[in-house]
């Protein structure tokens, strides 16, 4: 069970009643939900819910998406980077340079312990160390510390894909056009991608079902892409794995599943585990800077304190490239667990 104190109330639930946060989680966990369904599962009126759905889509920036499975892609070189420089170049200068690139999936200024994190992956090995090295030769006159970690164990949470890494995976064009389209707009109806693609119903029809039936796609989903009402802030750690280990982590994962019933936005968005210049990454969503201090950075430093984790946090300032993925779901249910003490008796 979670320690004492870690329930609390978000302020940014109360500005939307329990009625539009229900459609924000149902979207969530399934973005294709018809609008009847959705209006029944709610208890409005259809109208009533195609409006109400209207205004949060204005209010958070809404984008319907697809959370995908990046190793059935073929894209086995996920990367959590993290950047600081000397003298920090503009963010205009930054996105048009992490622009040019496909490889960057999503590329955040930071205010705090480092300037950026990205969030990157490549078909192949060699094409992410190219594009690693000579990124790091672009912008080595602004004096960067580049710490690259791959992603190695994800517990909760997605990195939204771009099209533009999309468009070069190797699968038949009409899975890849289907794919793309959808990644846009994941409620697109079978008679928007039939007019968008050229393509007969059935064969839309046929070729969706494919995409799922083969695993490319593991939700259908959204992200709201206006960060104002939140504080969204990253922890990056280093630690000394001690025997208490799995105790730790256990405490840890207890209030990485807590959450306000139907959050309008998970308060943890992502947990990673890595390998590399760190050992952590995680995002959380807080109202303020003082409540992700005292319920993100506090209790991570607090749970792992065997581990003596050597950590860097900040706040997401600016999204240059790509989309965070802000949504609610029920994390209790979708965390994944891994039971690291099972694993060292296997090894003995």
């Amino acid at each position: 069970m979670p320690k004492p104190g870690r329930e609390f109330k978000s302020q940014f639930n109360d500005k939307y009643n329990l009625l539009s946060r229900k459609m924000l989680r149902l979207l969530s966990e399934n973005s294709r939900i018809t609008m009847s369904e959705l209006a029944k599962s709610v208890g409005l009126s259809r109208k009533t819910a195609k409006d109400r759905l209207a205004r949060l889509e204005k209010e958070l920036g809404i984008r319907y998406t697809l959370e995908l499975d990046e190793d059935k892609l073929g894209l086995f070189n996920p990367h959590i980077i993290i950047i600081k420089f000397n003298k920090r170049p503009s963010d205009d200068y930054l996105k048009q340079v992490f622009s040019r690139f496909h490889i960057p999936q999503i590329v955040a200024t930071i205010k705090g312990s480092y300037d950026m994190f990205i969030y990157a992956n490549a078909q192949s090995r060699d094409d992410y160390v190219h594009w690693d090295r000579g990124l790091q030769i672009h912008l080595a006159d602004y004096g960067v510390s580049w710490n690259p970690s791959e992603v190695a164990w994800r517990p909760l949470g997605f990195y939204p894909l771009r099209n533009e890494l999309l468009e070069r995976l190797d699968l038949p064009e009409k899975y890849k056009t289907l794919l793309l389209l959808l990644n846009k707009n994941s409620r697109a109806t079978f008679q928007q991608l039939s007019k968008e693609t050229g393509m007969h119903f059935n064969t839309i029809a046929y070729n969706f079902k494919k995409l799922v039936e083969l695993g490319y796609i593991k939700r259908f989903t959204l992200v709201m892409e206006k960060l104002d009402p939140f504080t969204v802030m990253t922890i990056f750690g280093k630690y000394i794995i001690s025997s208490r280990f799995e105790q730790d982590a256990r405490s840890t994962r207890d209030f990485f599943r807590t959450d306000d019933e139907y959050s309008l936005v998970s308060r943890y968005v992502i947990v990673n585990q890595l390998v590399g210049s760190g050992d952590f990454f995680g995002v959380g969503v807080f109202d303020d800077l003082e409540t992700a201090m005292k319920r993100f950075w506090n209790y991570y430093k607090e749970d792992m304190v065997a581990e003596k984790p050597k950590s860097e946090r900040g706040v997401i300032d600016k999204v240059l490239i790509g989309d965070l993925p802000l949504r609610s779901l029920d994390t209790s249910k979708v965390y994944r667990v891994i039971n690291w003490q099972s694993i060292l008796e296997g090894i003995e």
